[in-house]
């Protein structure tokens, strides 16, 4: 009997084992290799498992590694994959422009690299770059913070790294929106890397000089949750709207304790498999079917009106 795929990402995420009577295909296809960002992070966890179990189920074995946004790291693991012949390398890239070496690399040793969640700033090499629509996220995202913000406030944003398109796609989305507030002000802001404890750190930073506002907005979750621990810490939390971005499992159980006002799901868990999906086409066919080489994914808003609809990691029931 077939498991689900996004059933065995969740369940080997969860920590939980999983026994089969034998491989999730007897079938040996060669090698897929996939590099994503730092797995130490939920979504790029979840991205990176349910890669692996698509890729397994169709019959491939599988490379799995984390460059952590390092691109000399990351060009040695596409080395390592060329190395092993790899049928197709599934990327999500450290650097929109310093990535696009390595790609060059895999693509002049006769290997499709098919790009998930960040682009790079280069067409023609990878044969599908399958991306969340960021723009179209961060306005759901800006749009419901403002409504819950009653339309004024000061607040702080915390920002993703420069070398990162998604970074500055979502900061523009929510000056676009939040532009047509005149009586929303931003008094601060700065760059926390995706990252909780940076995240944290910047926010304590910039409380010192701005005790007085009642918003965050935040380029992804994990910086959105450092803000929530220094907020606690100054006593703040109760008049601070927090608003983040990915659909993280930690976002969400805060969403449901009122502790962050939304945010907004990307859909990891689809592109992921869907990556595989058009590597396995491509390898077999020569085509990825698809009509363009960048493919939009839209994303869904969590509030508290609908966050009991969200069943596992990145994943919201219709």
């Amino acid at each position: 009997m077939q498991l689900n795929r996004k059933k065995i990402a969740f369940l080997a995420l969860s920590g939980l084992s999983l026994v089969f009577s034998g491989s999730l295909s007897a079938e040996d296809k060669g090698l897929i290799s996939i590099i994503v960002n730092d797995m130490s992070n939920p979504y790029w966890k979840t991205e990176g498992g349910i890669a692996e179990s698509t890729a397994e189920e169709l019959g491939y074995s599988v490379s799995l590694s984390s460059h952590v946004g390092d691109t000399n790291t990351e060009s040695n693991q596409i080395d390592t994959a060329i190395t092993n012949n790899a049928k197709a390398i599934i990327l999500d890239p450290a650097n929109a422009d310093g990535s696009v070496g390595a790609v060059q690399k895999a693509v002049e040793a006769d290997i499709p690299v098919f790009i998930i969640n960040s682009e790079i700033n280069e067409k023609g090499l990878a044969k599908a770059q399958l991306v969340s629509n960021n723009a179209q996220g961060a306005a759901l995202g800006a749009q419901e913070w403002a409504e819950q913000l009653g339309g004024e406030g000061r607040y702080i944003e915390l920002q993703g790294p420069p070398s990162d398109n998604n970074a500055a796609t979502r900061s523009n989305g929510y000056e676009t929106v939040l532009s047509q507030y005149p009586d929303i002000r931003r008094e601060a802001s700065d760059v926390a890397n995706w990252d909780r404890t940076e995240g944290r750190n910047k926010m304590q930073s910039m409380l010192r000089d701005n005790s007085d506002i009642n918003g965050v907005i935040s380029g992804n979750d994990e910086m959105a949750l450092g803000a929530i621990s220094a907020l606690k810490q100054e006593d703040m939390l109760d008049d601070v709207i927090v608003g983040g971005f990915d659909g993280s499992p930690d976002a969400v159980d805060a969403v449901r304790s009122g502790e962050v006002a939304y945010t907004v799901l990307q859909p990891v868990a689809i592109f992921a498999e869907d990556a595989v999906d058009i590597a396995d086409q491509y390898i077999n066919t020569g085509e990825t079917g698809l009509d363009s080489e960048k493919k939009l994914y839209d994303c869904i808003l969590i509030t508290a009106d609908n966050v009991d609809d969200y069943t596992s990691p990145f994943v919201l029931e219709e």
